[in-house]
């Protein structure tokens, strides 16, 4: 198992590394994934590249150092991508049986739309499904763990609707595996819609971009 497969293994079942300052670099688990992920007092830099090359540009004992812009504007040109954004990363258990009537979900159809299109290009396996005003996704992200997408429509927001369609998604994944969800901190409506649909934040997280519009946010 890759490296930071099996660090996202541990978060789920909330079992942390020591909170020893470390950063440790491991292989990219695919040609598409890259980054740097921090959880309490540890990093870890997901980069084909060298440890010595990583470490030289960071300052000893600076455990916000590898989320900030200039170790992360210094990755992004060895490694010839952008950065996407730096995301609460939060993490939560599958529920058993089907989602709960409401919201009724309906597989979609439309694999035009912008979320979805998005999806497709940062995630595998990416399934879909609506309920007027929203749309829910999962697919398989960074090291293959599935993850979650929501949109509200402008005109349905402050309803609960994201909070629904989020638990929904824990029905929904395959394989009763763990649902990882990343948002971007100031989306305060998407962070109060995941904490209150059972996701609990483990860290922090920036993927770099080989090109292209990135994923956004969940909500």
């Amino acid at each position: 198992m890759n490296p930071l497969a099996s660090l996202l293994t541990d978060l789920a079942k909330g079992v942390f590394p020591p909170s020893d300052g470390r950063v440790d670099v491991v292989p990219q688990p695919s040609r598409r994934d890259c980054g740097v992920l921090a959880v309490t007092g540890h990093t870890v830099v997901f980069a084909d590249t060298e440890a010595d090359w990583v470490r030289g540009r960071l300052p000893p004992g600076d455990l916000s150092a590898p989320l900030n812009p200039p170790f992360l504007a210094a990755l992004c040109a060895r490694m010839g991508r952008t950065v996407d954004n730096i995301d609460l990363l939060a993490v939560a258990p599958a529920l058993p049986g089907p989602p709960p009537p409401a919201p009724a979900l309906a597989p979609a159809r439309d694999r035009d739309h912008p979320r979805i299109v998005r999806a497709l290009r940062h995630r595998d396996d990416v399934r879909a499904w609506t309920h007027p005003g929203g749309t829910v996704l999962l697919g398989r992200g960074v090291a293959g763990r599935w993850e979650l997408a929501v949109e509200v429509d402008p005109r349905a927001r402050g309803t609960g609707l994201g909070r629904r369609l989020a638990t929904a998604a824990r029905h929904l994944v395959p394989g009763g595996e763990p649902l990882w969800a990343q948002v971007a901190p100031g989306n305060a409506a998407s962070v109060r819609a995941l904490l209150a649909a059972g996701f609990v934040p483990v860290g922090a997280e920036a993927l770099l971009v080989a090109g292209g519009e990135g994923e956004g946010d969940v909500g």
